[in-house]
């Protein structure tokens, strides 16, 4: 299994799940497309989006690869247009980075 971070990962969700295994790499900066495929997202099977000011990566994402499961892992709420694309929204502050990586790669 492989993932895409976006955003600064202070909750360790990236580090969890190399831990399980998973390989990830991290999108630089803002996550635009051209950011978004150097990080491998056209053969992801994740996109981790831990920062929700960093929403409309998701379409973007969507768009380069259909077949993405996109987990939103913030403190911060998610925007509107950008839900319908999320497949799980999670609040760090009530699942663990740990708990969260081995149910992504049950």
């Amino acid at each position: 299994m492989n993932a895409v971070v976006i955003g600064p990962d202070d909750d360790g969700l990236g580090d969890a799940l190399e831990a399980a295994g998973v390989d990830t790499t991290r999108a630089a900066g803002t996550a635009a497309r051209e950011q978004l495929l150097d990080a491998g997202t056209e053969t992801a099977e994740l996109l981790i989006v831990t920062d929700a000011t960093l929403a409309t990566s998701i379409p973007v994402a969507n768009e380069i690869n259909p077949q993405l499961r996109v987990v939103v892992y913030s403190h911060d709420s998610l925007p509107e247009f950008a839900r319908t694309g999320a497949e799980l929204i999670l609040d760090p502050k009530l699942m663990a980075p740990e708990t969260v990586a081995e149910e992504l790669t049950a």
